[in-house]
């Protein structure tokens, strides 16, 4: 399936960048372009891998004509470039609309133009019931995701979409920053002790987008199905394998922006979804603008479901927590 392909990675100098190398680099694909704008990651990355298999382009998604440039002789496409930190987004929203809406936009339309086979953009939990100005960048990304892939057909470019949870470890999350707290003899610092968040390793996050890319159709949604714990049993579990039991916690509050919980499908999504098991994939909406068909035809009664969200899946204890802590390379 590989064999003389070559992949696209925007924001491919992140935590899924690297887990997509590390998975895909010793098998028969031709080549693995990076795109993204920090030429320092770039020179990192260049020196950690030293393999001639990765290409290095600088660019922005904002700027067409560099998607233009870096899509040409692509085949696949997994668009991981976002601004995803909440607070940073919630200061400047303009910024998360140029990144996430009009530079998802600019990618999209490059890959068609230049026949690209399958993209994967990659969405957040955030983008369902959004609150804060990152989530609902992420929920209009979807929905440019969605309308660009309206009007192609099959033996076109195919692109779909994931949504994930908060993966563990990535850069920015806040495990590293819990880890570091303890390490330098600070009180860890909790927003809500009763705070749930879905559990993924970046693994769980990479074979999502894989399993899109192997069964996706235009404009569908996965999800995977993940567990969930509060902040409290992952403060208590990462204490537990340091074995810091009686390091000081300290609950600050919730800051702006942030949600008790999240939800990876909305209870209207749920109406539509398929389950696959591990997964759920969500099928687009595709009519069309003969208003008749949204005033005269209904879907499922959505009082019939309830959306899937961090506090009605799975539950892990803190036992729970440290097994799945312990896949992380933080604590091997």
């Amino acid at each position: 399936m590989n064999k003389n392909k070559v992949l696209l990675i925007t924001g491919g100098t992140g935590s899924f960048g690297n887990a997509v190398l590390d998975r895909f680099l010793d098998t028969d694909i031709k080549e693995i372009r990076i795109f993204s704008r920090d030429e320092k990651k770039q020179e990192d990355m260049r020196r950690k891998y030293n393999n001639n298999k990765i290409k290095f382009y600088i660019g922005d998604v904002r700027d067409y004509r560099s998607c233009l440039n870096v899509t040409r002789g692509v085949d696949y496409i997994f668009h991981a470039a976002a601004l995803k930190q909440v607070p940073s987004c919630e200061f400047h929203p303009m910024e998360a609309v140029k990144t996430n809406v009009i530079g998802t936009e600019n990618l999209l339309e490059a890959a068609i133009q230049n026949g690209v086979k399958k993209v994967v953009c990659l969405s957040t939990d955030k983008a369902a019931y959004p609150v804060n100005a990152m989530g609902i960048s992420k929920a209009m990304m979807e929905k440019v995701m969605i309308a660009k892939s309206r009007n192609l057909s099959d033996d076109q470019t195919m692109i779909c979409g994931t949504r994930y949870g908060n993966v563990m470890a990535s850069r920015g999350s806040v495990i590293p920053l819990f880890i570091d707290q303890i390490n330098a003899g600070k009180e860890i610092t909790i927003t809500d002790p009763l705070m749930t968040r879905f559990m993924m390793t970046l693994e769980d996050a990479v074979d999502l987008v894989l399993y899109a890319f192997e069964n996706g159709q235009n404009g569908d949604l996965f999800v995977q199905k993940a567990p969930a714990a509060t902040v409290d049993v992952l403060a208590q579990a990462i204490l537990g394998l340091m074995d810091k039991p009686q390091h000081p916690v300290k609950v600050i509050g919730t800051r702006h922006g942030e949600k008790l919980f999240e939800t990876l499908l909305s209870r209207e999504e749920m109406v539509s979804a398929i389950d696959h098991g591990d997964y759920f994939q969500v099928p687009p909406d595709f009519r069309d603008l003969n208003y008749s068909k949204y005033v005269e035809e209904g879907e499922s009664k959505i009082s019939d479901t309830i959306d899937y969200n961090s506090h009605n899946t799975e539950r892990l204890d803190i036992e729970g927590m440290k097994l799945l802590l312990k896949k992380l390379e933080y604590f091997k």
